[in-house]
């Protein structure tokens, strides 16, 4: 007789829902924090700033890499990009908190930070306005 380990598909879920909600706490506390501290929070010393660091950009890359996977069917994507978007209005509310908190950083930074809660935002509010006029077109 073939006995089967396998939770029912409801406690699974259940499970996997409170293991992704206690995971959580690592990439909210950290995004806290270094919101909060700014990068002092690292424990002094460049290799840990570094490390931090090229984190962050590999999840800027992935931002990257996820609105142009996109592009091709732009009018069937909302709700991918307004996650998208609103990672990035958190992020460049993060910068704007340190521009108040510790000063006005160079012009690049100030670019991005108008890429992040003026330009993204309002790409997504186009890509909505497509979306409706597409849907109501076909």
């Amino acid at each position: 007789m073939k006995t089967t380990n396998m939770l029912p598909v409801s406690s699974e879920k259940k499970l996997l829902q409170v293991v992704i909600a206690i995971a959580c706490f690592v990439p909210l506390s950290a995004g806290l924090c270094g919101i909060i501290r700014g990068s002092g929070w690292l424990s002094a010393g460049t290799v840990n700033l570094d490390s931090h660091f090229r984190y962050l950009s590999g999840l800027l890359l992935g931002i990257g890499v996820g609105f142009i996977s996109i592009i091709p069917r732009i009018e069937r994507h909302t709700e991918r990009i307004r996650l998208l978007t609103m990672i990035v209005v958190i992020g460049g509310s993060g910068r704007l908190l340190g521009l108040f908190l510790t000063g006005v950083p160079n012009i690049t930074m100030l670019a991005a930070l108008g890429m992040e809660l003026v330009v993204t935002p309002l790409l997504c509010l186009w890509q909505h306005r497509l979306a409706r006029r597409f849907n109501s077109s076909c």
